[in-house]
């Protein structure tokens, strides 16, 4: 039997550097991270592909406002839905001449993925979540007043929109990536977090202008698959202990009890490798046997243990008898 593995790639796999974003330069960085997931293909690994989408969805979203003297603007959860295809598409051709030039014969396919969040979900109550361009006051005050937006000024730069970020809670097409991944199929899908919808009174799926963390979205699928392994590719090598400070530790393994203490002792920004490590923590108590976080070069060294960081479950030790 194949081993089985989501991986969740993120920014990086797509765009490297604010001078390298244009479509072209993306396809190219896709390029480069499929060629070390055919790698984990030939040593009969099955799997899913999940991405982050943040900087594609920002694009549209500035397109949008550009031309809205002209055109309707996209709703954000639209936004998700045509940047889960332009990645996906990418996905596709570049596993696929990946393949041909290995003379691997495989499919391909992309999911366009809907994700049930709960609609009385407190992130609601507190969007945190920056998307699209920055605007001056005045802009913003008049968008929240007539389109009912929250928006927030950040950090000396500007004001922004800000929308919720509520946890995933059911992946929608499930059964239709569980039956792809058994048939041998490669899948792309949860692009982005997937596309956040809620239910309403009828018991109908509504879109919601909201935005799910997609490594959240990444482990809940993986234990929706019973995934071997959570593969999280990010822009560094390993997790670490002080990162940014002189004493800073690289960590080889940890268990999921380990995990937990470091995240609360403050080693992992909020920004960053926090909710990596939130993922991969969330993964393993939900009966996952193993999470891995590494950047794409080194996804096979991680695999044997020779770098990146892996999370295994652990086990509380009793106290004492009195």
């Amino acid at each position: 039997m194949s081993k089985k593995a989501v991986i969740a790639i993120g920014g990086n796999s797509l765009i490297k550097d604010k001078e390298h974003k244009t479509i072209p330069d993306q396809y190219a960085a896709a390029a480069e991270t499929c060629k070390h997931i055919a790698d984990m293909i030939e040593n009969d690994w099955n799997v899913v592909i999940t991405s982050g989408n943040g900087p594609q969805v920002g694009f549209i979203l500035r397109r949008s406002e550009l031309a809205a003297h002209e055109l309707h603007e996209v709703p954000l959860d639209y936004c998700g839905a045509d940047t889960q295809g332009a990645i996906g598409y990418m996905i596709q051709r570049a596993m696929y001449n990946e393949f041909a030039r290995r003379g691997i014969q495989k499919d391909v396919a992309s999911i366009v993925t809907q994700v049930l969040v709960d609609k009385d979900d407190p992130a609601f109550q507190n969007p945190n979540k920056p998307i699209g361009s920055f605007m001056d006051e005045k802009e913003a005050k008049r968008r929240e007043k007539e389109e009912g937006w929250t928006v927030r000024e950040d950090s000396g730069r500007g004001w922004r929109r800000v929308v919720p970020s509520p946890i995933p809670k059911r992946i929608m097409e499930l059964e239709a990536i569980k039956t792809l991944n058994r048939s041998g199929i490669i899948v792309y899908a949860v692009g982005g977090g997937g596309i956040p919808v809620i239910k309403n009174e009828k018991g109908e799926l509504e879109g919601t202008a909201a935005v799910i963390d997609k490594d959240r979205a990444s482990s809940l699928l993986a234990n929706g698959l019973n995934a071997d392994v959570l593969l999280i590719s990010t822009a560094v090598e390993q997790a670490y202990l002080n990162f940014g400070k002189e004493n800073q530790e690289p960590i080889l393994k940890m268990d999921h009890i380990q995990a937990q203490k470091y995240m609360e002792e403050g080693h992992f920004s909020a920004g960053s490798m926090l909710p990596k490590i939130e993922a991969c923590v969330a993964f393993i108590k939900r009966g996952g046997k193993k999470a891995i976080i590494t950047n794409p070069e080194n996804i096979t060294r991680a695999l044997n243990g020779e770098t990146g960081t892996t999370i295994v479950e652990g086990f509380a030790v009793p106290p004492p008898p009195p």
